[in-house]
């Protein structure tokens, strides 16, 4: 079976995932070399997944016998490897956000497109089991037209758990750079683009003090708003009310949820590939829960970068594109651009809905 070689760069928290699925569950993907700026970080990732080179970055990237490159790196390097990377030649899959301005970001997608490569960008959760099963209900009509919906991510923010926390209260943190990623993905899938932001955010602490281990009493001085409202206008006419917040205790408040003429459809949490999809139709007696119609319910972080495999073995357009996470980037920037303006602001990238799955797939395969 024909198989892609993929080069990661980065081996911390979350490259763990990756390597399992990457090696384990798709079926056109080969974790050829992996690289870190802590080379027994590394060395141990080969070992455990079985990965035959640990190479330096520099070695990976110049690499020719590597096709696309997964940059799992913090974000203020995802620019310069992405770019790198693709002016080597290289397909380039990053994690979330694919950039730390809009404009970084635009200029990843044009550099792609200019070089004939292809850029993807996490998060991948929009194509698991639950929100493919949102998407063609909403796609079949059962809602009927959408006209709203609502998405919240509120919490107090890391500090008690993370072991090191400080990164998320620093420029390119916050609520709505870390977790906003899932749920704006999410709704653009469902919903299509958005044409207009409307914000307003603060920052109700200038200091955190962390409770986890191994860095307890340090304190972190923050530099970004840690509460985020506001609502988006969609192109297709939806309006929505989005809040994301590191200042909440504890909340009754849903994930997402979408409003159309017909009915109203509970969205499991965008941050899982799974979970419960709740239905009411208008009139209806109660919500009831609707069977998962696709696969991938369990953690298959990974999927967007085997979307993007399939498409160099047999051609199409990733369905976690560059384009849209720089649109899903730029709406990120708008909340706090028209918190700080005090005007809505208007958005200048577009980009088409991602391709839903197809029903039936051999696990292992997306298209």
């Amino acid at each position: 079976m024909n198989k892609i070689r993929i080069g990661v760069i980065g081996c911390g928290n979350i490259s763990g995932i990756y390597f399992e699925n990457l090696t384990k569950l798709f079926l056109h993907t080969e974790v050829y070399a992996c690289a870190d700026r802590n080379r027994e970080r590394a060395e141990a990732a080969a070992q455990a997944y079985g990965i035959p080179n640990v190479w330096s970055t520099e070695e990976l990237l110049g690499s020719e016998e590597i096709q696309i490159v997964l940059n799992l790196t913090t974000p203020e390097g995802h620019f310069e490897i992405c770019r790198q990377a693709l002016l080597q030649g290289k397909h380039v899959y990053v994690e979330k956000p694919l950039s730390l301005t809009p404009q970084e970001g635009r200029k990843l997608v044009e550099l792609a497109r200019e070089r004939g490569l292809m850029l993807g960008c996490a998060p991948d959760t929009f194509l698991g089991a639950g929100l493919q099963t949102c998407r063609k209900l909403i796609d079949d009509g059962f809602i009927g037209e959408p006209v709203a919906a609502t998405a919240f991510m509120v919490c107090h923010g890391h500090e008690s758990w993370h072991p090191a926390p400080a990164f998320y209260y620093q420029k390119g943190g916050g609520p709505m750079f870390d977790m906003g990623p899932y749920y704006l993905t999410a709704l653009v899938s469902l919903l299509g683009p958005v044409r207009t932001v409307c914000g307003m955010a603060r920052t109700s602490f200038a200091e955190r003090t962390i409770t986890s281990e191994p860095k307890f009493g340090e304190r972190i001085q923050v530099e970004v708003p840690t509460h985020v409202a506001g609502t988006l206008e969609f192109a297709s006419g939806p309006i929505a009310t989005m809040i994301t917040s590191f200042d909440v205790w504890d909340s009754t408040l849903p994930r997402i949820e979408i409003y159309g003429s017909r009915g109203t459809l509970i969205v499991p949490d965008p941050n899982t590939f799974g979970g419960p999809v709740l239905f009411k139709p208008a009139g209806g007696a109660e919500f009831k829960e609707i069977p998962l119609l696709f696969g991938y319910s369990d953690n298959s972080r990974g999927l967007g970068i085997a979307d993007m495999a399939e498409c160099v073995l047999r051609g199409g357009k990733p369905r976690a594109s560059g384009e849209l996470a720089d649109h899903v980037l730029e709406i990120m920037q708008a909340f706090h651009t028209s918190s700080d303006t005090k005007r809505y602001a208007e958005l200048e990238t577009s980009c088409e809905r991602p391709e839903p799955l197809a029903m039936g797939l051999m696990r292992g395969v997306l298209r």
